[in-house]
């Protein structure tokens, strides 16, 4: 049964539900028909084994063009994020606080284009766009997590920069080695957490339909087909995207300002520094954060008006286009990365010269 067919039985049961509670008296054959309601419900509310993802369209041959394109971004991502980790490990001068959330950030973008990119890869290819269930709730784990460890290593990479910044001659005793191991162990063990929660209440939800209209799955797709009522379900994920999104970004402009505060009151080299360091930061906030408020928006409120194209772009867009960002980003604007980068590259060539 369809959500809509199914969302009329459950509304036809809710009206007999609602007059007996008002205290009309029923007779045996009444009693019947709630009893056949119930049984529809009961038949058609059940697990599903697949969800269809309606938001792909057959394309022809041009799949194969669309295949090679997505497969080489998603090399690119690859290449990108693990030569910056490289750099980042085999050089000792890097072996910096600051360097060490990056080299997480990068690990991070890695994470996420792998949840995705060999998914996104065999759909394209694929002329039935089904996914199992349980597959299903494991990308949409992926996703999520990915989303909440972006957000939380950015928040702690702004914690950085305002104690090399604000607190200059304190920050070798509070950025510690030890410090540096507990912060990013809990970034992604708080995210693996906050993310099993939703699952846990989604995977027991009796569905009424099984199509997600999208190019990949996402749990509130999934709520919204649930048989009965969902509150609890929309509540947490209301909270979790506070937890998520909101106190993480709100936690970094509060310590912008006061790296503000310090650069306008300081000297120009200070000013320099902090231009430096906090722009990559900045930009890669910025661009994650449309692509995750524009995903949020599709979810939460009626896009009907939108073409279908651009709602297929702006969704994938925070997945696709921030892991190859943030490499490209921190490696050409912060002047260590960059310089390493040049030495290991042009080192490579003169070894393949002699």
């Amino acid at each position: 049964m369809s959500a809509t067919n199914c969302g009329f039985v459950i509304s036809k049961l809710n009206f007999i539900l609602t007059l007996v509670n008002g205290g009309l008296d029923w007779g045996f054959g009444d009693l019947i028909v709630i009893s056949v309601y119930v049984k529809m419900i009961m038949i058609n509310s059940t697990q599903v084994s697949y969800f269809t993802l309606s938001a792909y369209f057959d394309t022809g041959l041009l799949k194969y063009l669309y295949f090679m394109i997505v497969m080489c971004l998603y090399i690119l991502i690859v290449c990108a994020n693990v030569f910056l980790i490289v750099v980042i490990c085999m050089n000792r001068s890097l072996h910096e606080p600051m360097y060490m959330f990056l080299c997480s950030l990068f690990v991070n973008e890695l994470y996420g284009s792998s949840g995705l990119f060999p998914f996104l890869l065999t759909q394209i290819l694929s002329d039935i766009h089904t996914v199992s269930a349980s597959l299903c709730f494991l990308q949409v784990f992926c996703v999520y997590s990915y989303v909440c460890v972006e957000f939380l290593n950015l928040t702690v990479m702004s914690y950085d920069r305002y104690l090399a910044i604000c607190c200059p001659l304190q920050y070798n005793t509070r950025m510690t080695c030890s410090k540096i191991k507990i912060l990013i162990s809990v970034v992604w063990l708080y995210a693996s957490v906050i993310c099993v929660l939703p699952l846990s209440l989604s995977i027991p939800l009796q569905l009424c339909g099984n199509i997600i209209n999208k190019v990949y799955c996402d749990n509130y797709s999934i709520v919204k087909q649930a048989c009965y009522d969902t509150t609890v379900n929309n509540i947490y994920g209301l909270i979790a995207t506070s937890l998520t999104i909101i106190c993480p970004v709100t936690l970094i402009f509060y310590t912008y300002i006061k790296i503000l505060i310090v650069c306008f009151s300081g000297s120009k080299q200070t000013r320099q520094k902090a231009i430096s360091t906090c722009t990559p930061h900045l930009a890669s906030l910025l661009n994650f954060s449309f692509g995750a408020c524009f995903e949020i928006f599709q979810n939460r409120f009626e896009m009907s008006a939108v073409p279908n194209m651009i709602r297929i772009l702006l969704s994938l867009y925070f997945l696709t286009c921030q892991p190859l960002f943030n490499p490209v980003m921190y490696g050409l604007k912060m002047a260590n990365i960059r310089n390493m980068c040049k030495n290991l590259i042009f080192a490579g060539r003169i070894i393949e010269i002699y």
